[in-house]
């Protein structure tokens, strides 16, 4: 795998990633990533939605929170409606 490669700053601030990285780290069109920057540094880190089994941990730890904190569904549900009104 090549650790390195170099690009230039489009007009329009776009990069491109070359084919070769691309490749190697399975990356494709549409893919997400957050933007670190500091200093004369730039960090790109993909970000994809967790596998479903990630997924229904992560419920499952949400649901069990609030559970202990006393939430009932319909504090969520008003809560939500709340959130909307205030777009």
């Amino acid at each position: 795998m090549a650790g390195y490669a170099t690009t230039k700053l489009s007009s329009r601030g776009q990069i491109v990633i070359p084919e070769e990285i691309r490749e190697d780290l399975h990356l494709k069109e549409g893919d997400q990533f957050v933007v670190i920057g500091k200093g004369d540094t730039v960090i790109l880190r993909s970000i994809a939605p967790p596998a479903m089994d990630e997924f229904e941990d992560i419920l499952a730890e949400a649901r069990q929170s609030a559970k202990k904190a006393g939430l009932k569904k319909s504090d969520v549900r008003a809560a939500i409606k709340k959130a909307r009104r205030h777009r």
